[in-house]
């Protein structure tokens, strides 16, 4: 298994070989440093660390420069680690998009979009307590009673109700690979991706 980490562009959309309308995904993919390769002997386990995405020297903290520059590259927005890399790295090297091809399927897991704190119409479904006669001008999108009275005196937890909606991390697994576009280091996968445009994603196969 190999990775990278990529950024979401947007959405597209393709007409496949049987002319049937595909919707896609592109996501910048790359180019990734290696920034440590952590062993079993001095880390406790393996792992290929990649940093992606500049980011300004002065915005950097000193620990983060040093470890920058220990690998010979430039400061970095976001770092990852995979545990298992199908061909051996070393540090200082870069992944590209390259190593993905045409047909290939992927994970990829990004962080949704946060909604903050909603009711549960829009966070579970709900179609509200009903009509608007017999006093319910308010209660359109109530939830309702939701638990008993004398026993067990208490709502369980894990009941369904209002609350914090998005910001989760999400993986989407088997999305096929439809196009590699290398000189412009873009991935295009079959579907859709969780998160805003700009976000980050890390995408494996």
């Amino acid at each position: 298994m190999s990775g990278i980490i990529g950024k979401k562009v947007g959405m597209t959309s393709f007409f496949g070989a049987n002319g049937k309308y595909v919707p896609c995904t592109v996501i910048e993919a790359g180019p990734c440093v290696v920034t440590q390769v952590k062993t079993v002997d001095i880390d406790g386990y393996d792992s290929v660390q990649l940093a992606f995405d500049e980011k300004k020297e002065k915005h950097t903290p000193g620990a983060m420069k040093g470890h920058f520059k220990k690998a010979s590259t430039t400061p970095k927005r976001k770092l990852v680690e995979f545990k298992v890399f199908d061909t051996p790295q070393s540090t200082g090297s870069a992944i590209t998009v390259e190593v993905f091809k045409e047909g290939d399927f992927v994970d990829v897991a990004g962080t949704s979009k946060g909604k903050g704190f909603q009711g549960v119409v829009k966070r579970h479904g709900f179609s509200g307590v009903g009509g608007a006669t017999h006093g319910q001008h308010d209660r359109s999108r109530a939830p309702g009673s939701n638990g008993a009275g004398s026993d067990p005196s208490r709502v369980f937890k894990g009941k369904r109700a209002a609350g914090r909606t998005g910001g989760k991390r999400i993986k989407v697994q088997n999305l096929e690979v439809v196009k590699v576009i290398i000189e412009k280091n873009l991935l295009v996968v079959k579907g859709s991706v969780a998160g805003s445009r700009g976000s980050y994603v890390i995408i494996e196969k």
